[in-house]
């Protein structure tokens, strides 16, 4: 697909350009709504639930990366250690936790107002990001909550590199 941009003088709606991107991506999706847009990924170590959200009075667009593990109560505390530490680490957009359920998310919102718009490429970056940042964290997230490790010693599983082939 090419670096294009939907912007018409009607009302504009990133969300539409997302469902190209996606649809380009062969990833299952749905609109429920006209702000929302819901697609599923799987990865390495799980399937990820990728939602867009458009608010159209303010202008802006949340790309939101759910994955599929839930957080216990008890390791709640550990958990939001961890994020302080993996968030330190992003460059753009942040994990966090979602209260009501105990899911790990990553986020990131766009402000699109006074005709600012967005391509398909900078959709399909940060999509990329999100689900390599998924990736790249999801072993911390549970090391904490189902290997007892403690938020330093997952941060560190996560971020161990091989630097060599054996």
């Amino acid at each position: 697909m090419t670096s294009m941009m939907i912007k018409t003088d009607k009302a504009y709606n990133p969300l539409d350009l997302a469902e190209l991107v996606i649809m380009d991506r062969d990833w299952v999706f749905d609109r429920p709504a006209d702000g929302e847009l819901i697609a599923e990924v799987s990865g390495a170590w799980c399937n990820y639930k990728i939602w867009f959200n458009w608010q159209e009075d303010s202008g802006g667009l949340t790309l939101c990366c759910a994955l599929d593990s839930k957080v216990t109560r008890q390791t709640q505390p550990r958990v939001h250690s961890l994020l302080a530490l993996v968030n330190e680490k992003l460059w753009l957009g942040h994990f966090d936790l979602t209260a009501a359920d105990g899911t790990v998310t990553f986020r990131h919102s766009l402000l699109l107002r006074d005709g600012a718009g967005t391509t398909a490429e900078h959709l399909r970056e940060l999509l990329d990001i999100a689900v390599s940042e998924s990736e790249r964290f999801y072993p911390a997230f549970q090391s904490v909550v189902w290997g007892g490790k403690t938020p330093a010693e997952a941060l560190e599983i996560a971020l161990f590199e091989t630097i060599a082939e054996a």
